[in-house]
């Protein structure tokens, strides 16, 4: 059984292309966590707001790493710590939901 997730891209008001995901991220559902990043990502910057994701996965790790120079990740705080811990913060610019305008 899947674990419920919804994820949609579409542009902000400022013209940033944004994927945003909400509920959680692990294996059950990760390919369509990594379809949509994969399709999402295709030369412009990308935001990805994990702002309304309560839990993650190494799976969803693995479906961000190589995306890793070309993403920026908007996180729930309470994900932070897996995010770094996993040094996916070394490689992509996080961070936490509370500081954005969006």
């Amino acid at each position: 059984m899947s674990t419920p997730l919804t994820v949609r891209v579409e542009r902000a008001a400022d013209g940033r292309l944004v994927l945003r995901a909400a509920g959680e991220i692990d294996a059950s559902n990760v390919a369509d966590f990594a379809d949509a990043l994969n399709a999402a990502v295709n030369g412009e910057a990308l935001a990805v707001d994990l702002s309304a994701v309560d839990y993650l996965d190494s799976a969803a790790i693995n479906a961000l790493v190589p995306h890793a120079e070309s993403i920026e990740i908007i996180a729930n705080p309470v994900l932070m710590r897996v995010l770094t811990v996993s040094g996916l913060a070394e490689l992509a610019k996080i961070r936490p939901a509370a500081e954005c305008d969006d």
